[in-house]
């Protein structure tokens, strides 16, 4: 089972949010999970991103690969994926 991090949108029509999630690859994107790691706002200004950075790095060590996007978030918080 290959596991990654990444988004699930939430919101409305429109006005996007999204989870980090970790996730079984072959589940639907907003489909089942195993646990939230953070959220992602782009409506705000600027961009607002929270994560719980301890359980993020406990799933990169054991294997989790990141999306493009989860990647760029984790960049710009300082976490290496």
């Amino acid at each position: 089972m290959a596991v990654k991090i990444r988004l699930t949108r939430t919101g409305a029509k429109g006005k996007p949010s999204y989870r980090v999630v970790v996730a079984n690859s072959e589940s639907p994107r907003d489909g089942k999970f195993l646990e939230i790691v953070g959220t992602y706002n782009p409506g705000k200004d600027p961009a607002e991103t929270t994560l719980k950075e301890d359980r993020v790095r406990e799933w990169l060590t054991r294997g989790a690969k990141p999306t493009v996007t989860v990647s760029q978030l984790l960049e710009k918080k300082g976490i290496r994926g």
